[in-house]
């Protein structure tokens, strides 16, 4: 039967509309091809009505792969983890208004520790900006404080060139996080695709090499030291440069202290390696940093939780060599002698070739003095603790994964609290990368997005996350993700039934007043891991931790949820109190 022609149109009308052959891609395909020229593998987000033709585009292709979290924090968190362990850009993807602020948290936590990320936000279409429009917020401003930089995108045709300079900032330089917030009219309109090849930036130029003169002054300081030390910090990791610190070490024969952020660039079995230093760190560590003469600080910010109180710090009269990639940090804290704006690889390169050039060497003499005095302190044996038969102690645990993983290809993450400082304290890093956790924002909740992100990142590895009940509720949702990502990481719940950190410090400053600070009302951790898909484990005695971490170990396809039962009552020492110097630690209840 022949067909009308309004039928014929009505018919046409029906069918899938293909672009014509050479059609412009719109923004949405225009951000995928950047995605895909930056080498992006993994994308971590949650839809929502502003970046919907985003999703429509990601839809249509096979070379990344988009993990749907369950909250758009746990995005930022996980592409945040997988940063950090490999050194890659970390991308997320999150729609407007409260898919933004939502987002805030992980990126302030990844602002902190200068971790390179691209966060692409969806907006309101460009007409509505400014008109309280729905799900509108205004996210240039909101993460103005938060950011390396941002960008609002409002043309089409500045897509592929703002993608670019947003990788670029967020890898070069002092790393950092870049939000992108693309209107969502901006993602439907069409445009011509051309990604640059490089990017010139007028007012970005971050100096790589570090003035020749000033390593030289280094190199003289360092030689004629009596009392030397070097100190690391993220800026090391982040900078790919634990080789040039272990040859550093080496040739001088110095002993070496990390930050939080820094372990692992340093091996922990060490004998030169003094262990991590600052509020909680060994008192070999800190008493080593308070009494120097020379002080080689590297990638490190002489934070609060690091020198304590910085006039406290002052009182000892000391050299202070301070090189990093960012100018703001040098001298922001503690004044330094001889200062080098540089990339920490680079500048340690060039001052390990002129040690070995100089005709001087270190003062074996005094230098043999400094390490008596060294293991003097060391004999204190400030990570002890009283083992038990009865109760679990939490450092126990920790100590036991490390006999039962050292050597192997193997990750840990935590949150913040009582159980990161143990797992810093008594798992051993040897190698960088290994030990992901939140140092300067101390974001509670990060610890299994973190595993999540490095799981995918590295499939083959062991990846345990060591968190505390209380931590571990944040973003317990994800245990879904993991299920529907196959994503087998090892949960390890040091569960005191308190928020412990807060508990401890009720219990010295607040007269054991512990307000708030008691978890009423736990879930069965067993049975919800259960229901997620998942393996729990219940160990509530110090003989059954070893067989438990060995069936979770063996479990290799499988996320396994530890409830391991532990000291109420124990805390984390040493401990450096808010306004004391680092010198002045309580090395146990008997100090109190």
């Amino acid at each position: 039967m022949d067909m009308s022609a309004a039928e014929i149109k009505r018919a046409a009308s029906a069918q899938p509309q293909t672009p014509p052959p050479h059609a412009d891609p719109n923004g949405s395909e225009i951000l995928v091809r950047c995605l895909q020229a930056e080498g992006v593998k993994y994308l971590w987000g949650y839809p929502g009505g502003a970046v919907l033709y985003i999703y429509d585009a990601l839809y249509k292709q096979d070379t990344i792969e988009h993990v749907l979290v369950r909250h758009e924090q746990a995005a930022v968190h996980a592409a945040d983890g997988y940063a950090r362990a490999t050194g890659d850009v970390g991308v997320a993807l999150v729609t407007s208004g409260p898919g933004v602020t939502n987002a805030v948290t992980g990126i302030a936590t990844a602002y902190m520790d200068s971790i390179p990320m691209v966060i692409i936000t969806g907006q309101v279409p460009t007409p509505a900006i400014g008109l309280d429009a729905f799900q509108e917020c205004d996210t240039v401003g909101i993460t103005r404080p938060i950011v390396k930089h941002n960008f609002l995108v409002k043309d089409v045709r500045d897509l592929a060139s703002t993608i670019k300079k947003a990788f670029h900032i967020a890898r070069t330089g002092r790393p950092g996080p870049v939000v992108v917030d693309i209107p969502k009219d901006v993602s439907l309109k069409t445009a011509p695709f051309n990604y640059p090849a490089t990017v010139e930036m007028r007012s970005y130029n971050p100096v790589r090499k570090g003035h020749g003169g000033q390593i030289r002054k280094a190199v003289q300081l360092l030689l004629g030291a009596k009392r030397p030390y070097i100190y690391t910090g993220g800026g090391v990791v982040l900078g790919n440069a634990a080789a040039e610190l272990r040859e550093l070490v080496e040739l001088l024969g110095y002993p070496c202290t990390n930050t939080l952020m820094g372990l692992g660039a340093m091996p922990a079995t060490d004998p030169r390696f003094l262990g991590m230093l600052g509020m909680h760190g060994t008192y070999e560590a800190n008493m080593t940093m308070q009494n120097c003469d020379v002080l080689l600080a590297v990638g490190a910010r002489f934070d609060d939780r690091v020198i304590g109180n910085p006039a406290h710090f002052a009182t000892v009269q000391r050299k202070i060599i301070h090189v990093d990639i960012d100018p703001s940090s040098i001298s922001k804290r503690v004044k330094v002698d001889i200062p080098i704006v540089g990339d920490v690889k680079d500048v340690l390169q060039e001052l390990i070739a002129q040690i070995k050039e100089a005709q001087a060497r270190p003062d074996v003499q005094a230098l043999a003095l400094w390490w008596g005095q060294i293991n003097e302190w060391r004999k204190r044996e400030c990570l002890k603790y009283k083992a038990s038969n009865e109760v679990i102690k939490p450092q126990f645990v920790v100590d036991k994964l490390w006999e039962m993983t050292r050597g192997s290809d193997c990750y840990i993450t935590s949150d913040v609290g009582q159980h990161q400082m143990w797992a810093a304290q008594y798992y051993r890093f040897d190698e960088p990368r290994r030990w992901i956790n939140s140092g300067g924002l101390g974001t509670m909740g990060v610890g299994l997005p973190y595993a999540m992100g490095i799981k995918l990142a590295r499939p083959d590895a062991d990846v345990f996350c060591i968190t505390g009940e209380g931590s571990i509720q944040m973003n317990i949702q994800e245990l879904s993700t993991c299920q529907q990502y196959k994503t087998p990481v090892k949960i390890i719940s040091l569960n005191n039934r308190y928020l412990g950190m807060v508990r401890q410090w009720q219990e010295l400053d607040y007269q054991g007043r512990y307000s708030h600070s008691y978890m009423d009302a736990l879930p069965d951790f067993v049975k919800l891991a259960e229901s997620y898909g998942h393996v729990g484990l219940k160990i509530e005695k110090p003989g059954d931790v070893e067989g438990a971490l060995r069936e979770a170990i063996k479990l290799k396809d499988r996320t396994v949820f530890l409830d391991v039962r532990t000291d109420p009552t124990e805390n984390v020492w040493p401990m450096v109190k808010a306004g004391k110097g680092i010198s002045e630690m309580l090395l146990g209840s008997e100090d109190l």
